[in-house]
């Protein structure tokens, strides 16, 4: 089942939970995947990898909410946040640990040849799209940083 109609089925169980803090997630998930949907540019579709993307930067503001809550003493604010992405990394895949991702950037910096720093984009471009949605892009620069020096 595609994201996008798995989201809309999960709103439909929420509703009958009455699970608030769920459908509100949930609702807010769809709002964004409909107006992707209907950019212009956009071709009408949304597949999964572009969901996952969307979802991942949901997760990602929610989190810089929180943290911006807690800073200004609004900690009720910030586990309202936090319940929310709670909800979002449901949707996302299992996050990797810092050894298995660097584990990962070992084996494409020995397929690659890769030999310093010159060649971090390249080894960039191949993480990037092998750990997408797994892994934040600043931990696998920092680690591909790391064995390249």
């Amino acid at each position: 089942m595609a994201l996008f109609d798995q989201v809309n089925e999960d709103i439909k169980a929420a509703m009958k939970a009455r699970d608030k803090v769920r459908l509100e997630t949930l609702r807010n998930i769809k709002k964004v995947f409909l107006e992707a949907k209907t950019a212009p540019g956009s071709d009408g579709e949304l597949n999964d990898d572009q969901a996952l993307k969307i979802i991942q930067k949901l997760a990602k503001q929610g989190k810089e909410a929180a943290d911006t809550f807690v800073k200004a003493n609004r900690q009720d604010l910030a586990d309202g946040e936090l319940a929310q992405v709670k909800v979002l990394e449901d949707y996302l895949p299992k996050a990797l640990s810092a050894e298995e991702i660097e584990a990962i950037v070992k084996e494409i910096i020995a397929e690659t040849g890769a030999q310093g720093m010159k060649d971090m984009g390249k080894v960039m471009g191949i993480a990037s799209k092998k750990m997408a949605g797994q892994a934040d892009g600043g931990i696998i620069a920092g680690i591909v940083k790391k064995l390249l020096a």
